[in-house]
């Protein structure tokens, strides 16, 4: 998705943010290839980047000359110009950790917290909350971004079954986390999450086009376009772990059978009698099926498999596919593989949530949380987040 300005109302926040959105994803840049990127003036970008300096949020830096004249200054994000807490909650535990502006995992922490109660949860956030910002003391602290399971809204799907939180219907998770955290808050579903950290973070940096198929306690998935995650109409698009794939299988606490993550997930694999191996090897032709189905469905130029699971599980997973059906993805010009297994780890999640924190203040893809912003009357950008 290309990164424009705009000269409409509320278009000076909205170019800073396109600026530093510019400077995070391709720096180090110059103001000039700035400037052409994004369709602003090199006198508007100039005076954004002064102001953004200054504020600490980026770094100028200026090669050696090699011969005549000065080379341009190129810009890069300053990492520790602010930071953000990512926050994940299952169904067995509550991960968290303190990331800076270039997605770095400063520390990270976990609770073990089988189905907690939104009350019990709430309150060992904002512990871990505080543990992790004291961390950084005095640093500039932009927000906390919650990853949870969804779908989100759906009475007969939300917070129902051993995949999800059951028991968190109706709660106010936005005004929550901000109450037992005292900062901007955001929440995501986890799937949703991973990929954004993906994106930034990982494999998903060298695709615009490609599904992230999230393996967690349920399984899930989203479509990242020209580098966006695409949500659907209620946020809740890629739950393909809810499409009946086994006529007749096993009961799902949606109120289908045969649902794939009955199948493939890692409650799936705990409910398992075997050995790993031996689990890979039975679900192999519902997981090449589900792999058919996707392809078909979005094109992707690859699909990438993370999530929660191991290292050495998605590999598994991963070479079970060498036997693929056909498919739109089946191209004789193709140079990646169909199926990949991400980069970013277990920690895709948690840089993703912290991403939407970020994002709050950084990046003008997120719609609803700039509208928020805007009808706030709140420049966060500006008046810099939350000191630890």
């Amino acid at each position: 998705m290309a990164l424009r300005g705009t000269n409409q109302e509320f278009g000076r926040p909205y170019n800073r943010r396109i600026v530093l959105e510019s400077i995070r994803l391709q720096g180090p840049i110059a103001r000039g290839e700035i400037a052409r990127r994004v369709g602003l003036t090199v006198q508007t970008v100039s005076t954004i980047v002064r102001e953004l300096e200054e504020q600490g949020y980026i770094l100028s830096l200026r090669e050696e000359p090699k011969g005549r004249g000065l080379p341009p200054a190129t810009l890069r994000i300053n990492p520790e110009g602010g930071y953000a807490v990512g926050i994940h909650i299952t169904p067995f535990g509550i991960s968290a950790a303190l990331i800076n502006l270039s997605g770095d995992v400063i520390e990270s922490t976990y609770r073990e917290a089988p189905n907690a109660t939104p009350d019990h949860a709430f309150d060992l956030i904002g512990a871990m909350v505080v543990e992790l910002t004291r961390l950084r003391a005095g640093g500039r602290v932009l927000g906390v971004g919650l990853a949870l399971p969804g779908p989100f809204g759906v009475e007969s799907m939300s917070f129902v079954g051993p995949t999800t939180m059951t028991g968190w219907k109706d709660v106010a998770l936005r005004e929550r986390l901000a109450t037992s955290t005292g900062l901007p808050a955001f929440f995501e579903t986890d799937m949703a999450a991973a990929a954004m950290g993906e994106r930034l973070y990982g494999l998903g940096a060298q695709f615009s086009e490609y599904y992230y198929l999230y393996f967690g306690v349920g399984l899930g998935g989203v479509m990242v376009h020209d580098g966006s995650v695409l949500r659907g109409a209620w946020g809740n698009a890629g739950e393909v772990g809810h499409i009946p794939v086994v006529p007749g299988g096993e009961a799902c606490p949606c109120g289908n059978s045969g649902c794939l993550e009955r199948y493939l997930s890692l409650e799936a694999l705990r409910r398992w009698n075997g050995s790993e191996a031996d689990w890979v090897a039975e679900v192999a032709p519902i997981f090449r099926n589900a792999v058919a189905i996707i392809e078909n469905l979005f094109d992707p130029e690859t699909i990438i498999l993370g999530g929660l699971a191991s290292t050495d599980l998605l590999e598994r997973l991963a070479s079970s596919t060498e036997c693929l059906h056909n498919s739109v993805s089946a191209r004789k010009d193709r140079t990646t593989p169909r199926v990949m297994v991400a980069r970013g780890g277990q920690h895709s999640v948690l840089r993703g949530a912290a991403a939407l924190a970020v994002s709050g203040v950084l990046s003008p893809r997120f719609g609803q949380i700039f509208t928020a912003e805007r009808e706030r009357g709140r420049d966060l950008l500006k008046s810099g987040g939350i000191a630890a």
